[in-house]
C-alpha cells in the first residue's frame, strides 16, 4: 500500500523518537492513504514554519505478523481510544501500529466538546458522522518502521 507523510523535509528512514506525543493514535510516524491529506498536512506546516512543503512517500509492506488495531469507523471505541490518547493515557503501546479514521481539526471540535464535558458520547458520535472520513496509518514502534516502512520518494507541494 502506498502511504504519504506530509511535512518540511525528506524523511529517509522515519523514527518514532520524532513524534508528538498525545496524538490521536499515540506517539509514531503518522501516514495516510490520501494524497491530498498529507499535502494539506505539508502545506499547512510549511506555512507555519516558513518551510518547504514536502511529501514522502512510503511504501507500506504487510503487516500481518505485527500487533495492528484497526478502527472501521468512528464508533464509540475510537473515540474512547483518541480522548485517552489525547489526555496522555498509553493505550498505544500494546501495538505496533493503529489504523483508523483522522480527527483533523473539524472533527476535533467535536472530540473537544466530548472531553470537555459539553456533550455526551452519543451526541458526539452523531456529529461526527457528518464529517468526510480520511485515515491514518501510525507505526507506533521502530520495529515495525524499519520492517515494513519503505521510503519511495518526496516532492514539494506549492500552495
Amino acid at each position: 500500500m502506498i502511504v504519504y507523510h506530509g511535512t518540511t523535509l525528506e524523511i529517509r528512514k522515519p523514527d518514532v523518537r520524532h513524534s508528538k506525543s498525545h496524538m490521536d493514535f499515540g506517539t509514531g510516524f503518522y501516514t495516510t492513504s490520501f494524497q491530498t491529506q498529507a499535502e494539506r498536512w505539508a502545506l499547512r506546516k510549511g506555512m507555519r514554519l516558513s518551510k518547504p512543503a514536502i511529501v514522502n512517500v512510503y511504501e507500506i509492506e504487510i503487516m500481518a505478523k505485527y500487533h495492528v488495531k484497526k478502527f472501521e469507523d468512528t464508533d464509540k471505541e475510537w473515540l474512547r481510544f483518541v480522548v485517552d490518547c489525547r489526555n496522555g493515557k498509553d493505550v498505544y503501546k500494546e501495538y505496533d501500529a493503529v489504523i483508523g479514521n483522522v480527527a483533523n481539526d473539524d472533527v476535533f471540535k467535536c472530540v473537544s466538546m466530548y472531553m470537555d464535558g459539553i456533550w455526551d458520547e452519543k451526541r458526539t458520535l452523531n456529529e461526527l458522522r457528518y464529517f468526510k472520513k480520511n485515515d491514518q496509518i501510525v507505526s507506533l514502534t521502530q520495529e515495525i518502521i524499519d520492517d515494513v516502512v519503505k521510503f519511495v520518494e518526496s516532492y514539494e507541494v506549492r500552495p
